[in-house]
């Protein structure tokens, strides 16, 4: 009789990951979040080390797999996220009706400065404007999470610099600035739509938001500008203001 060896370890077994399940819990995680996710996020879902290009092109399969249906999957500035279609909206605002909120002309030509001029203070604005910007213009949009006091210029007074959020480029399906569209088209992006759940706008004077003169974007410098911006007490040097379109 042959004397065998026998190994009282246990076989090491390589097995690749099911990509399928893989896709499955994506879908999952993805579906009952309420929030975008990134891709370190959705890498702790597996106790495999998967890469970033493995992660993408499932989520682009994923996104292939939801075309022609009533949510899509997206990729905004803070992740990936499930969204309904816009075309859906009309009937989805049927199980909870109520007036779309809107937005004053001061309201969306003070976010559109600082969408394309950023960063910018409020003197900034109202030299572009040609009018006065009151408190509730920018507290509307603070509270709406759109923009942000991001430091101060070192000027006297030190006044805050504003620009917009990483909430803002979610709302408007972006992922980042170099996206925004021409600036004519801003104005219809930030309407009611798809999921988006706008702020109603607080009354305003009548100088601001009965106003009817239209943004001086044509007339606005051109000359690019560069700030220093001071948080936390530490100088830091900001790109240099873009140009706004027109």
């Amino acid at each position: 009789m042959l004397n065998q060896s026998v190994s009282s370890q246990p076989l090491s077994v390589s097995v690749s990951p099911d990509l399928c399940e893989i896709k499955r819990i994506l879908e999952a995680a993805l579906l009952t979040s309420q929030d975008p996710l990134t891709l370190q996020e959705l890498k702790r879902l597996f106790d495999e080390e998967l890469s970033q290009e493995i992660l993408r092109r499932l989520l682009e399969e994923l996104r292939e797999d939801w075309i022609g249906k009533g949510v899509e999957l997206v990729n905004v500035a803070s992740g990936w996220r499930f969204q309904s279609r816009a075309e859906m909206q009309q009937f989805l605002d049927r199980l909870n009706p109520q007036k779309p909120p809107r937005y004053s002309r001061a309201v969306l030509e003070t976010l559109a400065i600082v969408a394309y001029r950023q960063p910018v203070t409020r003197g900034d604005i109202e030299e572009i404007r040609g009018v006065a910007v009151s408190s509730p213009v920018l507290r509307t949009l603070e509270a709406r999470g759109w923009i942000e006091a991001i430091g101060h210029r070192d000027v006297p007074g030190r006044p805050a610099l504003y620009a917009t959020t990483k909430n803002f480029l979610n709302d408007l399906n972006l992922r980042s600035l170099e996206e925004l569209p021409a600036l004519a088209d801003l104005g219809a992006l930030v309407e009611p739509q798809g999921s988006m759940d706008l702020l109603a706008v607080p009354q305003l004077s009548a100088t601001e938001d009965d106003e009817t003169e239209s943004i001086a974007l044509q007339s606005s410098p051109e000359t690019a500008l560069t700030d220093t911006v001071t948080t936390n007490s530490t100088p830091q040097q900001r790109e240099p203001l873009s140009n706004l379109e027109g």
